[in-house]
C-alpha cells in the first residue's frame, strides 16, 4: 500500500490570496494541492475554473495539481483543465456522461485519470469497471458542494471494500478530514487524505500535515502488512 499523502484543498483557502495559499501549502510539505471545480448543477455551488488551476501551476510549478471536476458533463471540460495544468483529473461516476471515454482521453493527454464516488454510491459502481482505466478512486466523505461539512462515517466500509479489491490502487478521501478522521480513513485503506478547512485554519500547517501523515501511516501499517 502506498505511503500516506496529504493534499490541502484550495476550496478552504483565503480567496483573496490564493497564490500565497498555494505557496503556503508547498512550504508546509503538502504532497499536492487539490482544486475543487463545481458547476452549480451537478452540485449546488459554484467554484473556480481553469484559470485557478493555471494560477496554482504558475504560483507553485513544482507542487502537484489534483483537480476534482464536480460537473454534470466533465467530458465537455476535461481539455480546458488539462490545458491549465491538471496532473490528476478526477471525474464522478455519477456524472451525466459515460466516464470511460473521458478517462481514456485524460490518460491519452498524459494525466492521471481518477473516479469519484459520492457517499451514497456503492463501491460496485467502480468495481465493475476496467481497473486499467483509472489510477485513483476518491471516496467523498461528505456530500459534495460545500466545505466544512461533518464526516460521514458510513463511507468507511466502502473504502475497506475498495482496498480489499485493489491493494495497490490510490484511494483518496475528501470531506471532514482532520487528524482523527484521517486516521480512521487510513485504517480503512485510504492513502490520500484531502483536507481543506482543517489544514488551512492551522497557524502551523507544516506541523499539521506532518502529524496527519505520521498518524495515517501508523494506522495503515497493520493493513499494509496483510497485503
Amino acid at each position: 500500500m502506498p505511503n500516506i499523502q496529504i493534499m490541502p484543498s484550495l476550496l478552504a483557502a483565503d480567496n483573496g490570496r490564493l497564490a500565497d495559499e498555494c505557496r503556503r501549502a508547498e512550504s508546509a510539505g503538502a504532497d499536492a494541492i487539490h482544486v475543487d471545480i463545481m458547476d452549480g448543477h451537478f452540485v449546488p455551488n459554484l467554484s473556480m475554473g481553469p484559470d485557478f488551476v493555471a494560477m496554482a501551476r504558475d504560483a507553485t510549478p513544482s507542487l502537484y495539481r489534483s483537480v476534482h471536476l464536480m460537473l454534470t458533463r466533465p467530458d465537455q471540460y476535461a481539455d480546458p483543465f488539462l490545458d491549465a495544468g491538471a496532473q490528476t483529473l478526477l471525474i464522478h461516476v455519477e456524472a451525466g456522461c459515460d466516464p470511460v471515454p473521458v478517462l481514456r482521453h485524460i490518460r491519452d493527454r498524459g494525466a492521471r485519470p481518477g473516479l469519484v464516488l459520492n457517499p451514497s454510491t456503492p463501491a460496485d459502481a467502480v468495481l465493475k469497471l476496467d481497473v486499467a482505466l483509472f489510477d485513483e478512486v476518491l471516496c467523498m466523505t461528505v456530500n459534495p458542494g460545500f466545505g466544512g461539512q461533518a464526516f460521514i462515517e458510513s463511507v468507511l466500509p466502502k473504502i475497506e471494500a475498495l482496498r480489499a479489491a485493489w491493494p495497490d490502487m490510490d484511494l483518496s478521501v475528501d470531506g471532514g478530514i482532520d487528524g482523527a478522521t484521517g486516521v480512521r480513513c487510513a485504517e480503512a485503506g485510504a492513502n490520500i487524505l484531502i483536507s481543506g478547512s482543517y489544514l488551512f485554519r492551522q497557524e502551523d500547517m507544516g506541523t499539521a500535515i506532518l502529524d496527519m501523515r505520521h498518524a495515517g501511516e501508523a494506522a495503515a501499517r497493520p493493513r499494509s502488512a496483510r497485503h
